[in-house]
């Protein structure tokens, strides 16, 4: 199996090396495209700002490359996020491969803060197969709203996408390999599964 990891001016990638290297498989942490597009599989994780990281990916032609993967792909956080047709931070135009907006949440109530970071719930939608009231680990103060591609749903300050899933893109707001065994499950589900 050959785990691809998109290099790119984003953070957290290396959290996702070691969690990946604890299911038993050695990734390569790459932005050379014919390792992209010969991986098995690619993970697009990372923390940063929307229209630097869209930046680098377009500098390095690697907006193009991701949108044209025909083998499963995984974005994480941000990842996530840039997959989507626009976002609020920065007034950035992303990848587009879901047609949808990236918000900013706006606090309503002095409890709420942002970023929301911490474990949440997350409950899967009739297209998702996540379990039902699993906790896992969030990062985050821009969200997608809940959409056709929605698989599974968090709470917090409004209802959000916790992932979305279309054709063979696949993708987490919230962060698998900082979310204890439930994250490992959903990680090994993606590496393994056909």
């Amino acid at each position: 199996m050959k785990v691809a990891i998109v290099k790119y001016n984003a953070g957290n990638i290396y959290s996702v090396v070691h969690s990946m290297k604890r299911l038993g498989v050695e990734p390569v942490v790459t932005d050379d495209v014919p390792t992209l597009r010969s991986a098995d599989r690619v993970l697009f994780p990372g923390q940063g700002e929307a229209r630097q990281a869209i930046g680098y990916l377009r500098e390095h032609g690697l907006d193009e490359v991701i949108r044209s993967l025909t083998q499963p792909v995984l974005g994480i956080c941000i990842g996530q996020q840039l997959m989507c047709r626009h976002s609020e931070e920065g007034d950035t135009d992303c990848l587009g491969i879901f047609p949808v907006d990236v918000l900013k949440f706006r606090p309503t109530r002095h409890e709420d803060k942002v970023p929301h970071m911490g474990w949440n719930m997350i409950n899967s939608t009739a297209a998702g197969n996540f379990v039902d009231n699993s906790f896992v680990y969030f990062v985050h103060s821009f969200y997608v709203p809940v959409c056709e591609f929605t698989t599974a749903v968090t709470d917090y300050i409004v209802p959000f996408s916790a992932a979305l899933h279309r054709d063979n893109f696949y993708a987490t707001q919230f962060h698998p390999e900082k979310s204890g065994a439930v994250g490992e499950e959903i990680l090994r589900k993606f590496i393994e599964n056909p």
